[in-house]
């Protein structure tokens, strides 16, 4: 290993991608660093799990106890474990600036697995700035942080296999469930049909499916489909739910709307290092470019996980497994015959569990109205700019995102355009009468989230410093 590098590999993120590709490295010998904001190991979709107790455990179920066994291993592997990290800034020769306890730290590996999962994607309809409107998946990480659930009547609106899980675990732990409205088109479900047969190869997930549906009608709970033009009320917060639903108008009173519309890459990091990146007509999301296994544009630069493409957690862990073995080779670790027998086994199962993409991509693909919504209605939260601005911009000539940024100051605020950035490339690709494809993303700059300037006056001169400007 050269000086110049702290590690062999260093893995971002301690989801399920992120700890299988760390536990993976560290046994075939590598010098392995796993950097994760959480105090634990587990990302979103196993937060907690090694401290949570058997009655919350047992209401989420045992795909997410599917969990534990992985934060054991990783405890018992070689990997070199950081809890609390922030990764805000990443050079293209991989140097990694991060910050720990407020203060900055630098580190390199000659490769990097980017495990960053994925973002919930926005579903900016009137009034989803109001107080008691949230992405589902935050309502579900309450239960499993702090095994708390929202107070009072709840609508859940949108689509999307998540959004039917947390529909069951909050009605098993006592919730008041208003209503589902479900947006998905009728169309969704005739284009999903010839994909069944190929999802027949993965009969766990539609059986389970089949059993959120049941257990959702057994327990009387309003349900309504294709719906469309849904506005929240309320003035000072959330006071109920209108929508059209059968060719009628309906309303729902609640003072919980958690909205979902599925997820999406999460390409803050690969953006920043400019990687190539593809649109994702099926998800209509941005998407890294990658190879089997997991490398990207830039060489050493790998994406394992919903980061490279949202196929769910046990994908996600097999992803990670190949990335790191894929590193290995990298690495002159292992030889061609050495790789593919230890990828053989993730590479079946990652098959299997890749066999129902296209039928779910397709049944829960999100209606084109979420990515059209009216002139009045706010696509950035953090600077509070409408959509109507954003295409305004569009009259004005912008022909992209990092054009209205300059503007109007979309995409500037605290969450750096994660919420708003394929809203806003949708929004423009209407207004421009262009694809997606042409009208581009925002161009991420570092720091990827924000730091006090403490952190920098702190960055430790001892340590690797990249050589990038």
């Amino acid at each position: 290993m050269s000086e110049a590098f702290t590690h062999d590999l260093i893995v971002i993120g301690a989801g399920p991608a992120g700890m299988s590709a760390a536990i993976t490295a560290a046994s075939i010998g590598m010098k392995t660093a796993l950097l994760d904001e959480q105090p634990r190991a587990g990302g979103q979709i196993y937060r907690n799990v090694s401290e949570v107790g058997p009655k919350i455990g047992a209401l989420l179920g045992q795909d997410y106890l599917h969990g534990r066994p992985l934060v054991d291993k990783l405890s018992r592997s070689a990997a070199e474990v950081r809890h609390g990290v922030l990764v805000w800034d990443v050079n293209r020769d991989l140097a990694i600036t991060a910050m720990q306890e407020g203060r900055s730290f630098q580190l390199r590996a000659p490769q990097l697995i980017a495990a960053t999962g994925a973002l919930e994607r926005a579903s900016p309809i009137p009034g989803w700035t109001l107080p008691g409107v949230m992405n589902a998946g935050a309502a579900q990480i309450a239960l499993k942080s702090s095994a708390s659930i929202p107070a009072g009547p709840i609508v859940l609106a949108g689509g999307g296999p998540l959004l039917l899980l947390v529909a069951c675990q909050l009605l098993d732990a006592g919730a008041t469930i208003a209503g589902i409205v479900e947006t998905a088109p009728r169309a969704n479900r005739w284009a999903a049909i010839r994909h069944l047969p190929a999802a027949l190869g993965a009969p766990s997930y539609l059986v389970k499916g089949l059993k959120m549906v049941r257990r959702l009608r057994a327990a009387g709970i309003p349900w309504f489909t294709q719906a469309t033009e849904l506005v929240i009320e309320g003035r000072e917060c959330a006071q109920a739910l209108r929508f059209h639903s059968a060719g009628r108008e309906c309303r729902l009173e609640a003072g919980i709307v958690l909205l979902h519309h599925g997820v999406i890459p999460n390409t803050q990091l690969s953006r920043l290092l400019r990687t190539e990146h593809v649109w994702d007509t099926k998800q209509l999301a941005w998407a890294p470019r990658v190879d089997g296994w997991g490398q990207t544009s830039l060489s050493g630069f790998r994406i394992a996980g919903d980061g490279a493409s949202i196929a769910g957690a046990l994908a996600a862990e097999n992803s990670g497994a190949i990335a790191a073995i894929g590193a290995a080779f990298a690495l002159g670790h292992l030889d061609s015959v050495e790789r593919d027998q230890r990828s053989s086994a993730a590479r079946r199962d990652l098959a299997r569990q890749l066999s129902i993409r296209p039928f779910l991509d397709t049944l829960y693909r999100p209606p084109e109205w979420i990515n059209k919504p009216a002139d009045a209605t706010v696509v950035c939260r953090c600077e509070e700019v409408t959509a109507g601005r954003v295409r305004e911009m569009a009259r004005l000539g912008c022909q992209g995102p990092n054009q209205t940024k300059f503007l109007s100051r979309c995409g500037m605020g605290p969450c750096q355009g994660r919420i708003c950035g394929g809203v806003v490339t949708q929004v423009l690709a209407e207004a421009l009468g262009k694809p997606p494809a042409e009208i581009g993303s925002y161009r991420i700059r570092a720091p990827l989230k924000p730091i006090p300037m403490e952190s920098l006056a702190a960055l430790s001169h001892t340590q690797f410093k990249g050589n990038n400007p």
